[in-house]
């Protein structure tokens, strides 16, 4: 595993040497370089959206700016590298898309006069790359994914009256995911939920934290926007079906992919609003003037197969939720 690691690694820098390269040229076309951290829909629908808020702002890809779109694939020493060898380009902008990512791009440019923008990162203070929401301080701003945990909750308790337990399997260096976990376990209390809570260091231990959580007998399992989990889902969900437990998703690419239901966040408009502020950056604005957006509006989404698969009725409360399955 690890001779596999450092050939991804040494094949990646081959491949941002080529890519960097032909984006440097002296053409007058804005340099934006995006770091995605792992490959998911979610992800992917933020990056959408960031080019179509860019556009909004009149900044057009082929027109006046270039993109520079990276994926980490999940791995940390990748998203290091690519953000410092952005920084080394002089880009005019990086974008990172999930705390990882974010903190990258951030620990890459603190010491120049590149300006971080961010999607998707759901404690943007605790990521330690802002120093308030109101205030930055730092040259970064972005958009922050606040999940709408209460409304989850309520959800959960209403697809499943007489449950107790609720699985959460989380990464325990994603300061996203513990800031959730807590903020999580102090809600279950008023729903009379007990939390049983396994932590994974990386992806490879997804498979395992399943076994485990199933076995301790929980009701379901509930995701964040855990980047080791959400890139193990299909993983996560096959054993949670074989064990008759549904999955509450937190957004609606979950669901699509075969979790039961969520309070889902619109990616798309997150990468939207995160676009948006960029054009506002590149107009002249500062980043670390400009407030971290806050975007929690959600709607409830289910999976009507998964549903019936595991003979579960639509509550009434949500009665008019989409139904998102495939």
């Amino acid at each position: 595993m690890k001779a596999t690691k450092k050939i991804l690694a040494l094949v990646l820098t081959v491949v941002l040497m080529f890519t960097l390269a032909s984006c440097t040229g002296n053409n007058g076309m804005i340099k934006i370089g995006v770091i995605q951290y792992a490959p998911h829909p979610s992800l992917d629908n933020c990056y959408t959206g960031f080019i179509e808020g860019l556009a909004e702002g009149g900044y057009e890809v082929g027109k006046n700016i270039e993109i520079d779109f990276q994926n980490a694939m999940g791995e940390m020493s990748n998203s290091d590298l690519i953000a410092s060898t952005m920084v080394s380009s002089k880009y005019d902008m990086i974008l990172g898309i999930a705390t990882p990512a974010a903190m990258s791009a951030y620990g890459a440019a603190k010491d120049t006069d590149i300006p971080v923008i961010f999607s998707a990162v759901s404690d943007a203070v605790a990521a330690g790359i802002v120093q308030s929401n109101d205030k930055p301080g730092y040259n970064v701003t972005g958009t922050s994914d606040v999940l709408p945990l209460e409304a989850q909750m309520q959800m959960i308790r209403a697809f499943l009256p007489e449950a107790t337990k609720i699985g959460i399997i989380y990464t325990t260096s994603e300061p996203n995911s513990v800031t959730h976990l807590a903020q999580f376990k102090e809600l279950a209390k008023q729903y009379n939920f007990t939390i049983v809570e396994v932590g994974v260091t990386n992806a490879s231990e997804v498979s395992a934290a399943v076994t485990t959580v199933i076995s301790k007998g929980v009701d379901c399992i509930n995701n964040f926007t855990d980047n080791n989990v959400v890139n193990n889902l299909s993983t996560l969900i096959h054993a949670a079906d074989e064990a008759n437990i549904p999955v509450f998703g937190s957004e609606i690419e979950q669901v699509k992919n075969g979790c039961l239901a969520s309070e889902g966040l619109d990616y798309v408009e997150l990468g939207r609003e995160t676009g948006r502020m960029a054009a506002k950056i590149l107009d002249g604005a500062k980043a670390s003037e400009m407030p971290v957006a806050l975007i929690s509006a959600s709607e409830p989404v289910y999976n009507k197969k998964v549903a019936q698969r595991l003979n579960i009725n639509l509550p009434d409360a949500y009665a008019d939720a989409e139904d998102v399955g495939e």
